[in-house]
């Protein structure tokens, strides 16, 4: 998994690299059960203090993305809970659709560009089972 952090952006070192790993498991880069490197090992390959590392793998932890294991550090685990997920992502997503809406886009466009994200991806655009 290549981690590029813009070190000339206003967004946190720790909120670039939380934000990565959660794309890298989106497009399945990264697989539930997966180990993340060493706290250590990912500061020394961006370039960045392990205190950074440590809060991204915190705030993933808080937020359902892995498990702190003491043997295997932070390992991929995904929460299940559907119904919850969907709350965050309305949570999430309405003050960006309602600035976007407010800025002159249109909602076959804000459809369109949530197509080409999955398929970015390579995530198939079939009907969710309930």
């Amino acid at each position: 998994m290549l981690i590029e952090i813009d070190f000339q952006s206003e967004e946190a070192i720790y909120i670039q690299l939380r934000n990565q790993i959660i794309l890298a498991i989106a497009a399945s880069l990264l697989h539930e059960g997966d180990a993340l490197p060493p706290v250590r090992q990912m500061a020394g390959q961006i370039g960045i203090n392990m205190h950074t590392v440590n809060k991204a793998y915190d705030v993933l932890r808080q937020e359902g993305f892995v498990t702190i294991d003491r043997r295997r550090g932070a390992v991929i685990a995904v929460d299940a809970d559907r119904a919850r997920a969907l709350v965050q992502l309305k949570s999430l997503l309405q003050p960006v659709i309602a600035r976007a809406v407010c800025q002159g886009v249109h909602p076959q466009e804000i459809h369109a560009l949530v197509d080409q994200i999955l398929d970015e991806w390579g995530i198939s655009r079939r009907p969710a089972e309930d």
